[in-house]
């Protein structure tokens, strides 16, 4: 099963997986491809014949129906069960499986409904001149004392950003030519040296 964020959620899964006798439990921990997460195949390598797979909810376990269609393709090849305590397909039955694939389908749209709503709310949002995420805490009067303490050499970019109440990586973003200012420093310090 995929975590997501919230561990009430987390734990009310873990509950409900435990309380119909899940022998183990694997859990993602991370949102990453199908081919990066090590959990699922993890837990397909546990799985013998004649188990049955339980997933809290079908959109837990995989990230689109073509997805989920493959992975239970799969375990049926290897003639293992698949349920979800939420929609509740078993597919070890012909009317399971094609309530399996009605639900998965189901899962899929309400997903694409999210995504949707989510990127016309934030079109509309710029539409109007607003913003998403977090405000910038970056202002001309920063960027101008960032560049004038970069050439100097006892000032690292962290102690810089730190004196001036930022992140290294804010210095980098807004500063595009940082490594340059830094490298006037070193070569002003190297001709120096050698008159």
């Amino acid at each position: 099963m995929r975590t997501g964020n919230g561990g009430q959620k987390l734990d009310r899964r873990l509950d409900a997986l435990n309380a119909i006798g899940c022998r183990r439990v694997f859990a993602d921990k991370k949102s990453e491809s199908n081919e990066a997460r090590p959990e699922p195949k993890a837990c397909h390598a546990f799985l013998a014949t004649g188990d049955t797979l339980v997933v809290p909810a079908l959109d837990r376990y995989g990230r689109s129906l073509q997805d989920l269609i493959t992975m239970v393709g799969e375990l049926r090849k290897r003639e293992i069960g698949f349920t979800s305590l939420h929609e509740r397909p078993y597919t070890t039955t012909p009317g399971g499986r094609l309530v399996f694939h009605v639900f998965a389908a189901l899962a899929e749209f309400i997903r694409e409904l999210i995504v949707s709503g989510t990127r016309e709310g934030l079109a509309a949002a710029r539409a109007r001149g607003k913003v998403g995420g977090r405000p910038t805490v970056v202002n001309a009067d920063i960027i101008r004392a960032a560049r004038d303490m970069l050439p100097n050499p006892e000032h690292s970019i962290t102690s810089i950003a730190k004196l001036l109440g930022v992140s290294p990586g804010t210095l980098y973003n807004h500063i595009p030519d940082l490594q340059e200012l830094r490298a006037g420093r070193v070569t002003a310090q190297l001709d120096g040296g050698t008159r």
